[in-house]
């Protein structure tokens, strides 16, 4: 994106225009490459968002409103919306949760988990991008809207923190100050029934705004209260987590994003091996491809360098035009839901000839028939802040499920390219059997989803951790039950 139009403007207010195109750019170092860091991408949507739209309607752009607004109309379109920052600020909270990150860390541009006295660094990113006050103000207030005061709390206390060391500094572009930070603080530790709190920080806040009346009336409201109650004093918020009751798996998929699981490695059981596959094709031949046996139940292989660089990238690009936000199948329907975060866009084997040859790559290794409507098309996705999905099948779990529109039954495997790596986090992780694979560039990760019998693999249950640094890119190729009975021959016996 271009700033030339923002300097043509700058004799406009120089403090508030100058202080502000020096902040953006400073975001933009190395523009040709893709934001990894989360911090970095939350605050650079803040700045296009919120705070160059403060400036915009701001008193001291006041002497030449009309051409500054015209600017800023012109590139209004191409500008992040609410909804991307306030998508920015959840992905920060989904990280928070997953990862064990801590806030005050956070807010200084380190990813540290703590738990009681112990400190764990779990990424050290090359350049530091501390958050301001405003920043956790406003990561603090998405929370706080949507009554999510176990995420709120901190967050405004950083606000509050940061808003203290800088008092009588407010800037033009902050959404935010001290007084709205101890006014949000306070009505959440109220909510979440630590009355103590909420006065100490209401009475605050009326020594800098004393003629507030409602904050006045909120003093009264928490002195009352306290009296009634005078163990109140001492009592201590005990917030709890915002419940998902989708998710029954939690503290598993959490911890296996987190350690990687308890995945045995190779010495320890000798039927997992690596090996050279051909699988008799002669497809494979000349060029076997290197397989690492992961998993035996349920049976999950990685095969190395699947792809090239080349054709890595050029997968990428062929997608990205296309990209849309992922849905998952409810009952008849395919909608959008907050489990699962990502972009997706399905590519016909006609766009180019080297999605054919990804085909019979597939299938040599597989053995399986991957033509449709055998398989479906290859489904690219990308895992932007924070990108995850949680727990679920791969395969349909219920009769009405849209899988069956190809009226070629259910998914019997799935066959997933890694696109890219990641600094830090996407990895996949199988809840049940309790291992998760690290995300592997260029390399292709395969599983049954279903038994011989036609039955469901339970244990196939999976997820993708969320990216905590990166851009993860991966390729999905679903392949279904038709077609495959002399490939894969059905069984009578569950344990198959």
């Amino acid at each position: 994106m271009s700033f030339g139009w923002m300097r043509t403007t700058l004799w406009i207010s120089y403090s508030a225009c100058e202080r502000f195109y020096d902040k953006v750019l400073s975001l933009h170092e190395d523009s040709a490459t893709p934001v990894s860091n989360p911090l970095l991408a939350f605050t650079l949507i803040k700045r296009l968002q919120s705070d160059w739209r403060n400036v915009v309607h701001s008193l001291e752009a006041s002497e030449n409103i009309r051409a500054l607004k015209d600017g800023y109309e012109k590139e209004e379109q191409d500008l992040p919306a609410f909804e991307d920052l306030e998508g920015a600020a959840r992905a920060l909270m989904r990280l928070q949760d997953v990862y064990m990150l801590n806030v005050k860390g956070l807010a200084r541009g380190v990813f540290q988990r703590v738990t009681g006295s112990a400190v764990t660094d779990l990424y050290s990113p090359r350049r530091l991008f501390s958050l301001t006050a405003d920043d956790c103000f406003q990561v603090g207030k998405v929370a706080y809207d949507m009554g999510d005061y176990y995420h709120a709390i901190p967050w405004l206390e950083e606000a509050v923190s940061l808003f203290r060391g800088s008092y009588g500094e407010w800037k033009t572009e902050d959404e935010g100050s001290l007084e709205d930070a101890l006014d949000h603080l306070a009505f959440a530790y109220f909510q979440a029934g630590n009355v103590s709190c909420a006065l100490s920080l209401s009475r605050e806040f009326l020594l800098y705004s004393p003629d507030n009346k409602r904050m006045a009336r909120n003093v009264l409201k928490y002195e009352k209260l306290l009296a009634e109650s005078p163990n109140q004093v001492v009592a201590e918020a005990v917030i709890q987590r915002p419940n998902v009751p989708h998710l029954q798996t939690r503290d598993t998929y959490e911890g296996l994003c987190q350690t990687l699981g308890s995945q045995p490695t190779h010495y320890q059981i000798p039927s997992l091996y690596c090996s050279y596959e051909t699988n008799s094709s002669p497809f494979l031949l000349l060029q076997p491809v290197r397989k690492e046996v992961i998993h035996l139940e349920p049976y999950v292989v990685l095969y190395h360098d699947f792809v090239s660089d080349s054709e890595a990238q050029k997968i990428r690009g062929l997608a990205e035009p296309w990209l849309q936000r992922s849905v998952v199948a409810s009952g008849e329907k395919q909608l959008p839901v907050e489990y699962r975060i990502s972009k997706s866009a399905w590519l016909k084997d006609t766009v180019d000839p080297m999605l054919v040859t990804l085909d019979h790559r597939i299938a040599a290794l597989t053995g399986l028939d991957v033509q449709p409507p055998y398989a479906e098309y290859l489904q690219v996705v990308n895992y932007g802040i924070g990108g995850h999905y949680e727990p679920h099948f791969d395969h349909a779990t219920s009769p009405t499920s849209p899988l069956y529109r190809m009226k070629s039954g259910n998914r019997v495997a799935t066959f997933m390219i890694y696109l890219s790596s990641v600094e830090a986090g996407g990895a996949t992780a199988f809840i049940y059997a309790n291992f998760s694979v690290p995300v592997v560039k260029n390399a292709a990760l395969f599983w049954w989803n279903l038994h011989r019998s036609g039955e469901g693999d339970s244990d196939t249950l999976h997820a993708g951790c969320p990216v905590l640094v990166g851009d993860k890119w991966v390729a999905n190729k679903w392949i279904h039950e038709y077609g495959q009975e002399f490939r894969r021959p059905c069984s009578s016996s569950p344990e198959d």
